[in-house]
């Protein structure tokens, strides 16, 4: 025990801590993931501030991230932390199924519950802060066509990270040659347990989907609850290729 105290106090004077790799942690248990999976590029779409590329990093990820994120606030937030990190790139785009404008609802809880798509009742009740507060109209681009251009190719064996609130089934279609080839092996999916945005898929259809991709879940966490009857309304859901 005191030689573990000993080498972790020489790491530090070199500015390394070091600590037990937290598997109880949900984004440990998926960077894991990415090892065991080789996998070479995160694309992180509604990034927001960078939340998620920032807990990938500080878990030890250090391959390629390409975040999107369309709002200008949490862009700008995104990209001051993208300036020190040079394997990391931010781009101010919505991402769809096609190429054009769009509206973004923009919800009060600092963006994070910002969406294409109405909110429904269910989420405003549960949390009566994410309601929209204002729009921002904003391009929108397919990973499909993208992903090349970013130089992303099925060798870089690629996690896609979607976090667009019932969204998800354009920002899929727009990625539809990208899964089907093999350069996505991975995917982070949001999973609504009750209908949240209208238009969303439900979870079943979520799951329906990815199987149909080959996909075999391998993470979920739980991420939103009604907090007057703990009912869980939204939870995380982590994909790999297994064939």
């Amino acid at each position: 025990m005191r030689l573990k105290h000993e080498l972790r106090h020489l790491f530090h004077r070199f500015g390394i801590d070091v600590v037990r790799y937290p598997l109880h942690d949900p984004l440990a248990r998926t960077v894991k993931l990415f090892g065991y999976h080789h996998v070479g590029c995160v694309v992180d779409v509604g990034a927001n501030d960078g939340g998620f590329a920032t807990g990938i990093r500080d878990l030890g990820y250090t391959g390629r991230i390409i975040s999107f994120e369309p709002l200008q606030e949490p862009f700008k937030s995104l990209h001051r932390k993208t300036v020190s990190d040079g394997n990391w790139d931010a781009f101010q785009c919505a991402v769809g199924d096609d190429q054009i404008e769009v509206t973004i609802n923009v919800s009060g809880n600092a963006g994070l519950s910002s969406s294409v798509l109405p909110m429904l009742d269910a989420h405003t009740d549960a949390a009566p802060s994410s309601r929209y507060v204002g729009i921002e109209k904003v391009k929108q681009e397919r990973l499909d066509h993208m992903l090349p251009k970013l130089g992303v190719f099925t060798e870089d064996r690629t996690f896609l990270k979607i976090d667009v609130q019932g969204y998800e089934r354009a920002v899929l279609d727009g990625a539809s040659e990208s899964l089907a080839n093999g350069a996505i092996v991975g995917l982070q999916l949001e999973l609504s347990l009750v209908p949240l945005y209208d238009g969303a898929m439900k979870y079943g259809e979520v799951l329906d989907h990815v199987q149909e991709l080959g996909m075999t879940l391998m993470g979920l966490d739980p991420v939103f609850a009604d907090p007057r009857s703990g009912q869980l309304l939204q939870a995380d859901a982590v994909f790999f290729a297994t064939g």
